[in-house]
């Protein structure tokens, strides 16, 4: 695993909190781009894995 795989498997999880704290605020919309950008980075990250 190099570090750009780490480093959007990390924002991918930093993210998802994020979708966690808009989802909390009743803030649907910042959820729904938060989650989308969210999966974006993990699959980066995975994709970037191999």
């Amino acid at each position: 695993m190099n570090f750009s795989a780490s480093a959007m498997i990390f924002i991918g999880l930093f993210l998802i909190g994020g979708v966690w704290s808009f989802a909390r605020q009743k803030m649907k919309l910042a959820a729904a781009v938060t989650g989308a950008l969210s999966a974006l980075a993990l699959t980066a990250g995975v994709m970037w894995w191999q």
